[in-house]
């Protein structure tokens, strides 16, 4: 008697003892909550995302006792006029405003220092810059105060528009909009996930369940993920990913057990228990699960070779939430699928002492669609393959000229308050747009000549027209520029000022002039002096950069676990080259839409968003990592099937087409819920989850529709028996069945069944699955279904 998998003998205990299992999960979940919230979250900090020379330069600053820190603004201008051109400001009522405003933030602990106010170049705004104390990273949880004063300081001067902006309040109200984004994308996931699911199953019992398992699992990795934070810091972007990845795999994990669980019921024809076919089902979906959720993990700790604190969040959060859907989807789930099947076996029991008669399950033919959509892989596998290829790199193409650049305050929602007074700020003040921070550090006695030559850095940066010099960093009196430097004398940091958008081309050649002409020219000159720039264009440069410096080292292990997950799960060196390949076409084509749409300006209006003139430097690497996890689940759950029936002696090419066919139903409802999750955030306000949305989006229908209907089933028919190729399993299996058939033939006179109808499945599209007893069931499942 051959020994029982691992996922077997749990699928059977559960089915065996079904409350002990339910309770269990249940508790799981509950521990799993609880202990999180006791732990609480650990966020990251500003040291966590320090990245390349902008990294750098923080540090120094921070070592030498001046760290960077958020400045608000408070704007003053007079209630009369409009927005764009407010009216004359009243000196007297201006004075009184700026008064009660320095009055009110000094006495603030969040607030570090109130400035004197700046008139605009026209005299009919001020503004009064407000530095926060803390760190720029997490100045938005103090900013509240500053903004409740702002309102009661505005109440109190009626005549005066008193609005307050900056890249705390930004930061604030991008996190708030994240929040309701989130929150309206779940309302309409969950009616859609619904709808599909009825469809599917026709059943509102049967819908309940893969939506209770995926939501569990959600809540059971939300408190893991408050656990790990305290290894790996959070980011505020891990939470959205287990939701995001959660309901996607959970209900499509489940969808496919299912499946699988009723086509052993329609195989069995009453003749097993419920016990018996959750088994059987365990055999062949349980393992294909398991080995698919092992791929998307495996697949996902490639982006902590990316070495970033926002992949690592990512990461943490994906790899929380498939382990836990994995789990729920081979322990709970055939606990459930047994409660619910005894209850339908108690109510046939009942129809039948009543002579009623009983509607028993069975598999639907697949419909003329999914007929059609097969015909071509079928009937013209080389056409068809070399059209599609053609397709997919033709959809490719435009990711050669993709530009990468790092989501900056620019490119935020207008619909945030903040960035509403943002803009009014910058009309006023063109010249608070960015700022580019140089720090020095060197010895005490080098003080006077490293103050001299930052002079030297500032003259001839304010000559050059990518530089601008604001009014409230004029020189002083006596020549010397405006500089901060350490009690000890050993740091100093010198602002200067880019009138340019965070994401345009002057903004980032200032940068390229700065760092390679005029430091070189002057501080840099100082012997044992250390240097480096930062500010909001210097991190987003040097994020892009650390990004493409990573991106051949994780998308090289990326294929590397694609190929050995492949190998490992059918043992085909083949299959395992061509996963890797369909992976690549599924990717590029993806990239190349997203290119198409976010990288110009044409469909702005469309899906409401600013065009940076290129791609958020983070979305490509993502989506890498995060497609060849899901493509997986596509692969393993497919070619499971049809090495299921050639393993029990079907021809290959009748095993493709019927392995397909028969789970085209649950790939397409599994693909339309990751479809609804993953577009719903294209309607949300961050660009970047704009990007992302589309081009999971995309790469999942394409995967679905294009690479699994057209592409892998021509391939797999094209190559036959070398598709199992260097196993020798199929080989013998096919041996085995020519064996029965010619026995058989020779008992009956009858001629070889394939022999004579070399394309069974041209007359009779209903899969192998659907027949019971026509063909065996995967070898293990037959075992149990024997009770061996």
């Amino acid at each position: 008697m051959r020994k029982r998998s691992a996922t077997v003998r749990v699928a059977r205990w559960s089915a065996l003892n079904p409350w002990k299992a339910v309770i269990g999960w249940l508790l799981f979940v509950v521990l799993c909550l609880g202990g999180g919230i006791a732990a609480g979250m650990n966020s990251a900090t500003s040291e966590d995302f320090r990245v390349g020379e902008a990294g750098r330069a923080e540090a120094l600053a921070t070592d030498g006792g001046i760290p960077l820190r958020s400045t608000e603004h408070v704007l003053i201008r007079d209630a009369s006029g409009s927005m764009s051109k407010p009216g004359p400001l009243d000196e007297a009522a201006a004075d009184a405003a700026v008064k009660d405003i320095t009055a009110r933030m000094k006495a603030l602990p969040e607030v570090a220092s109130v400035m004197a106010p700046v008139p605009s170049a026209d005299g009919r705004v001020l503004r009064v810059p407000v530095e926060l104390t803390g760190t720029e990273q997490d100045d938005q949880e103090r900013v509240p105060p500053l903004q409740e004063q702002t309102a009661e300081a505005a109440k109190a001067h009626p005549g005066l528009v008193i609005e307050e902006t900056g890249d705390a309040s930004v930061s604030k109200g991008v996190d708030d909009q994240r929040d309701e984004d989130l929150k309206f994308s779940e309302a309409i996931t969950l009616p859609i996930t619904l709808i599909t699911l009825a469809v599917v199953f026709g059943s509102v019992v049967m819908v309940g369940v893969p939506l209770l398992l995926a939501v569990t699992s959600i809540m059971a990795t939300m408190g893991l993920a408050m656990v790990a934070s305290h290894l790996l810091p959070d980011t505020g972007v891990g939470m959205s990913m287990i939701l995001l990845i959660g309901m996607a795999v959970g209900v499509d994990y489940t969808l496919f057990y299912l499946k699988r669980e009723r086509e052993e019921r329609a195989r069995a024809g009453g003749r097993l228990t419920s016990e018996a076919l959750v088994e059987a089902a365990a055999a062949t979906a349980g393992r294909a699960i398991v080995v698919s959720g092992l791929a998307v993990i495996v697949s996902t700790t490639a982006l902590f070779l990316a070495r970033d604190v926002i992949f690592d969040s990512l990461a943490t959060g994906t790899i929380l939430v498939v382990a836990v859907a994995v789990v729920s989807s081979v322990t709970v789930l055939p606990a459930l699928l047994v409660k619910l099947g005894r209850r339908t076996e108690r109510r046939t029991a009942k129809r039948v002492a009543r002579g009623k008669p009983v509607r028993t399950y069975g598999e639907k033919k697949p419909g003329r669609v999914w007929s059609l959509l097969l015909a071509p892989a079928r009937k013209r596998p080389a056409l068809t393959l070399g059209l599609s290829v053609l397709v997919m790199l033709g959809l490719a193409l435009p990711a050669l000229d993709m530009n990468l650049k790092n989501p900056a305050r620019d490119s935020f929602s207008r619909d945030i308050e903040a960035m509403q007074g943002y803009d009014r700020l910058l009309e006023a003040f063109p010249e608070q747009r960015v700022r580019h921070v140089v720090v020095v550090r060197a010895e005490a006695s080098q003080a006077g000549d490293v103050r001299a030559a930052l002079g030297e850095l500032e003259r001839r940066a304010y000559a050059d027209p990518l530089f601008t010099r604001p009014a409230d960093r004029n020189s002083d009196s006596s020549g010397a520029p405006l500089l901060r430097s350490s009690e000890d004398r050993r740091t100093t940091t010198l602002e200067l000022n880019v009138p340019h958008p965070t994401y345009s081309k002057k903004a980032e050649d200032s940068l390229d002039h700065l760092r390679r002409t005029y430091l070189p020219a002057t501080v840099d000159k100082l012997p044992g002096v250390e240097t480096a720039v930062t500010g909001e264009v210097p991190r987003g440069l040097d994020y892009v950069g650390h990004q493409n410096d990573k991106l051949p080292l994780v998308l090289g292990f990326l294929l590397l676990m694609t190929f050995v997950m492949t190998v490992f799960a059918f043992r085909s060196v083949v299959l395992g080259l061509l996963g890797v390949v369909l992976n690549l076409l599924s990717v590029g084509s993806a990239l190349g839409v997203l290119v198409l749409v976010f990288q110009g300006e044409w469909a702005e209006e469309l899906l409401s968003f600013i065009s940076l003139g290129g791609i958020s430097s983070r979305v490509p690497l993502f989506l890498f990592v995060i497609l060849f996890g899901l493509s997986m689940d596509y692969q393993v759950f497919v070619v499971s099937r049809i090495r299921e029936a050639a393993l029990n002696g079907v021809p290959t090419r009748r095993a493709v087409i019927d392995g397909i066919t028969s789970s085209a139903k649950v790939v397409t409802s599994a693909a339309i819920v990751m479809v609804t999750v993953f577009a719903s955030f294209v309607m949300l306000h961050i660009l970047e989850m704009k990007q992302m949305g589309l081009v999971l989006a995309v790469a999942v229908l394409l995967d679905a529709f294009v690479i699994r209907v057209m592409i892998l089933p021509a391939a797999l028919l094209l190559l036959g028996r070398a598709t199992w190729w260097p196993s020798g399993a199929i080989r013998r299996a096919e041996a085995r069945a020519a064996e029965a058939r010619a026995d058989d033939q020779g008992r009956s006179g009858h001629p070889e069944p394939y022999a004579a109808h070399p394309e069974p499945y041209a007359a009779h599209s209903e899969p192998y699955a659907a027949h019971p007893g026509a063909h065996p069931a995967h070898p293990e499942a037959r075992r149990i279904a024997q009770g061996r």
